[in-house]
């Protein structure tokens, strides 16, 4: 009997008794079976994984990855195998794991073998490699996606319970849409980057494909740590997953913007995937898309194409036919690029995500297709550019905008093909976004990848991860604010975007020279709320964030609109002597604006 790779299958299997041994007997039945040598650029011994497996042990639940099978997508070092970012010419035998890799084998997870992809990871579509093409797992067809290719496929047909991908464009999140399964592309700089060969190195992150949103999310929880060695990497927050408020806001692209290609059945999964979300209490927003799509275009444009030239620079000019003409060709525009070219492009984006912020303002997240439609190998024979630009419609965008995202697959459409839509927050809200996703992913009847296992039941979950709190925060404390670290370095994240209730007056404090706001409760009713962030953070954490906070400021309790009372900042009446009175601003990100322009 064929065992579910997922998280609950394999625990459960070796609680009973089932040893590792067999379950990788099953994986490497399992390949055979498939019978697509380009899944894997490199597989490892059979042999040698069940050595690897026996010296596990008797079954330790301490460690929450025991046991469980994953791929890894070779231009992430594994140490004993080469590292190809599918050119042969760029092999090379890395003698340490890549930082993620050490640490989901310390969680007790075990390599099967390093995955196919388009080569230098530049490509959405999953044909760009001389290793071959890996079938997509519903379809032969239908391009697997890339460039993430073989760590989609290989977690699709129910080889690997998880399979690290690298994501720059939509690597980590079109394959998932293509393959009917769950795509992670974290916060960048949640994943150490120590240890892969970048594409761009200062906008992409490793990814995780899983069958699940909580397969997938458990083993970023087990990976996402801050690594000195990589002048990217970030403190994330990975709290247990929670059951997110009601009336989350969440934008998508309005029927002037929204694009599909011509694919009715695209536009009609997609109203379904809105219509789950109001049925689950949240608020659909559409909004103008044009801006992020204007951001999208800038993606394969001067600076980001002279970043990916930077990587394989000296390999074009000593053996350019060692890289694909496809690959060649985009790469080597940066040839005709210069340093003012780029500088114009970083000023440019700046301008644009300038523009973006009133489009984005009082959203929760973003709710997209994940791919406008589907493309076959044939259109890629006869083009291979447009179909892959337009898959990266709802990608391009989302890593210059420094947002994290979660592709999740919904049931099937009408013609068979798997549904599936992205949703995207700011920086920091892996976990928002995972715990808003079920909904989605809990729809109608669907099996997971191609495997036809059942999908398993989600977790039940509380309104706050076990042992956090919320906090209401109203000053520089905001998302990307000097302040803000202060509750990123005690692990807190934010949960939402709220008003408060319209009892407050709010002050611009007198003070040192550093302009510090403060809420001072009244009686009698204002004309407005303030505008708030709630964050949830650690009961213990919340005593020394409390010692930092000076005179005349404090924490104490703070109604909202909603009429909820949640911990916050409050301010002593003594506040107001010498104080500006900025309640009619109602936000002190308007205040900042209009001192500092």
């Amino acid at each position: 009997m064929t065992t579910p790779l997922t998280l609950p299958g394999l625990r459960a299997a070796y609680a009973a008794g089932t040893m590792p041994e067999e379950i990788i007997s099953q994986i490497y039945h399992r390949i055979a079976e498939i019978d697509d040598p380009a899944i894997f650029i490199t597989l490892r011994d059979h042999a040698e994984v069940k050595a690897e497996v026996r010296a596990l042990g008797s079954y330790d639940r301490e460690k929450p990855l025991w046991g469980i099978p994953f791929a890894v997508k070779d231009n992430i070092d594994v140490a004993g195998l080469p590292t190809t970012a599918a050119c042969p010419a760029w092999e090379y035998h890395p003698e340490a794991d890549a930082f993620v890799v050490a640490k989901l084998r310390a969680a007790g997870a075990i390599v099967i073998g390093k995955t196919n992809l388009d080569q230098f990871a530049t490509g959405l579509v999953g044909v760009r490699s001389p290793y071959g093409v890996p079938r997509n797992a519903l379809a032969p067809e239908i391009v697997p996606g890339g460039s993430s290719s073989g760590s989609g496929v290989a977690v699709a047909q129910g080889i690997v319970t998880f399979a690290l991908g690298t994501d720059t464009a939509g690597s980590g999140r079109v394959p998932a849409a293509l393959n009917n399964i769950v795509g992670l592309k974290p916060s960048l700089g949640a994943l150490s980057a120590s240890g892969v060969v970048p594409a761009c190195r200062s906008t992409e992150t490793i990814s995780i494909f899983a069958t699940t949103v909580e397969d997938a999310y458990t083993a970023f929880q087990a990976v996402a740590e801050f690594d000195p060695a990589d002048a990217y990497s970030k403190t994330i927050a990975t709290p247990a997953l929670f059951d997110p408020a009601t009336g989350q806001v969440i934008g998508i692209p309005d029927e002037e913007s929204i694009r599909f290609f011509g694919d009715e059945q695209q536009a009609q999964s997609f109203k379904h995937a809105c219509a789950l979300l109001e049925q689950a209490g949240h608020i659909i927003q559409p909004i103008d898309f044009t801006p992020l799509y204007a951001i999208a275009d800038m993606l394969y444009e001067g600076a980001w194409v002279a970043e990916r030239n930077s990587v394989i620079e000296d390999l074009l000019r000593s053996n350019p036919d060692a890289v694909l003409p496809v690959t060649r060709k985009i790469i080597g525009k940066a040839e005709t690029l210069s340093a003012t070219d780029a500088f114009r492009g970083f000023y440019r984006l700046k301008e644009l995500s300038r523009a973006v912020e009133p489009v984005l303002a009082g959203l929760d997240a973003l709710c997209v297709p994940t791919i406008p439609t589907f493309y076959s190998r044939a259109d890629l024979e006869a083009d291979p550019v447009t179909p892959n630009s337009n898959l990266g419609t709802y990608t391009n965008f989302v890593n210059l905008l420094d947002m994290c995202g979660l592709a999740i697959p919904l049931p099937q459409r009408t013609d068979g093909r798997p549904g599936g839509v992205t949703l995207l927050a700011k920086s920091g809200e892996d976990a928002l976004l995972a715990s808003l996703s079920a909904p989605l992913e809990m729809a109608g009847e669907r099996s997971l990848g191609a495997t036809g296992w059942s999908r398993p039941e989600r977790q039940k979950t509380n309104a706050l991860p076990p042992h956090y709190v919320k906090l209401a925060v109203c000053g520089a404390h905001l998302s990307g604010l000097p302040l803000n670290h202060q509750l990123t370095d005690r692990n807190a994240f934010l949960l939402r975007e709220t008003v408060s209730a319209p009892f407050y007056r709010f002050f611009a404090l007198a003070g040192d020279g550093v302009k510090r706001p403060g809420m001072i409760r009244t009686a009698t009713q204002q004309p407005n709320g303030i505008a708030l962030e709630v964050w949830a953070i650690p009961e213990d954490k919340l005593g020394s964030f409390l010692t930092g906070i000076p005179a005349p400021l404090g924490l104490g309790k703070v109604e909202l609109e909603s009429g909820e009372t949640v911990c916050g900042f409050i301010c002593e009446a003594s506040g107001e002597i010498g104080a500006q009175d900025i309640t009619h601003l109602a936000s002190w990100r308007h205040f900042l604006h209009r001192t500092h322009g």
